[in-house]
């Protein structure tokens, strides 16, 4: 068989791999982690079941390469938000701001990132990812923290809140309030606030 596979309607397409993983992110779009299938994948992909092997030898596989692109999409999202600010403490609410907006914006993603049970032993890339996203947060916590150890409890203080909010958005505990989003968004960054006085006083 060709490198290109083709399509049911007897078009071809050389890369396979973006097709997949295209087709896969708008299925998590519709129908969420729990509805996700390799078969369903190829189907909206328009190649054969046995093809998306080619690349991935399971549904994991897939779905790491999505959460790897998402951590990605996150890392700079955090940067174009923290740049708008000189201020350490400034920058890291800003963080926590950007986490719960990028969480509203991509559901399937955010979900895909912490909801899909991927294997970090297995995919260590996932881990190198993540522990990108965690530096991008180094400098601003030891500035001012002063030293890496509590620099290192700041961030996970401000993430796990941000984390929160954010689940808290996604699963309608806000709904009562006029604007859930903007909401979360102030009180993640005001939680992020109030961690960093604690941490530093």
């Amino acid at each position: 068989m060709s490198a290109d596979i083709k399509r049911s309607s007897g078009r071809h397409h050389g890369d396979l791999r973006h097709a997949l993983e295209k087709a896969a992110l708008e299925l998590l779009n519709t129908k969420g982690i729990g509805g996700f299938t390799m078969a369903e994948a190829s189907r909206r992909a328009g190649v054969s079941v046995a093809a998306p092997y080619k690349h991935y030898p399971d549904r994991d596989a897939l779905l790491a390469a999505l959460a790897v692109r998402a951590y990605t999409q996150q890392r700079e999202r955090y940067r174009i938000a923290m740049a708008e600010h000189t201020d350490p403490g400034a920058q890291l609410a800003a963080f926590a701001t950007a986490y719960v907006q990028f969480a509203a914006d991509h559901p399937a993603l955010f979900e895909l990132m912490f909801a899909a049970g991927l294997d970090k032993a297995r995919f260590p890339e996932l881990a190198a990812a993540g522990q990108a996203l965690f530096t991008e947060l180094s400098a601003p916590a030891r500035a001012l923290c002063g030293d890496e150890h509590r620099a290192r409890r700041l961030i996970l203080a401000i993430a796990a809140s941000a984390h929160g909010h954010a689940v808290f958005l996604a699963q309608g505990v806000l709904d009562d309030l006029p604007d859930p989003l903007d909401a979360a968004r102030r009180e993640a960054a005001i939680t992020a606030s109030a961690l960093i006085a604690r941490h530093t006083d």
